[in-house]
């Protein structure tokens, strides 16, 4: 079963920007679509990004698009989402997941980390 451990989160103030980590127990990334999602109090799960495993293709959701980059390290097996110009509308857990594909919308997640709180205020 993979495990997925998520870093980076905290408290950052509107327009500033995080970087988060996902560091994977697997043999190669190249094997599995990985991308992150969030969740926050009331609202529904949100997919947010998703890196193919052999052709490193990226996909965003509209929301995130053009203030939030995917990316990997095969070497080390880490996945990073970094995100810029943050909002406070972008308060939430934010997980790391495998997915059966990488689609949009994203489907359900197959298996997801603890995740990292990233909180956006003045």
């Amino acid at each position: 079963q993979v495990q997925l451990v998520e870093s980076g989160g905290g408290l950052v103030q509107p327009g500033g920007s995080l970087r988060l980590s996902c560091a994977a127990s697997v043999f190669s990334l190249d094997y599995y679509f990985i991308g992150w999602f969030r969740q926050a109090p009331g609202k529904e799960r949100e997919g947010l990004s998703c890196i193919s495993g052999r052709e490193g293709s990226t996909h965003y959701a509209d929301s995130v698009k053009g203030r939030f980059t995917i990316s990997r390290d095969n070497a080390k097996n880490v996945v990073y989402l970094q995100m810029n110009s943050l909002e406070p509308e972008d308060t939430a857990v934010y997980h790391c997941a495998t997915y059966v594909g990488c689609s949009q919308p994203m489907a359900p997640p197959l298996s997801w980390g603890q995740g990292t709180q990233v909180t956006v205020s003045s």
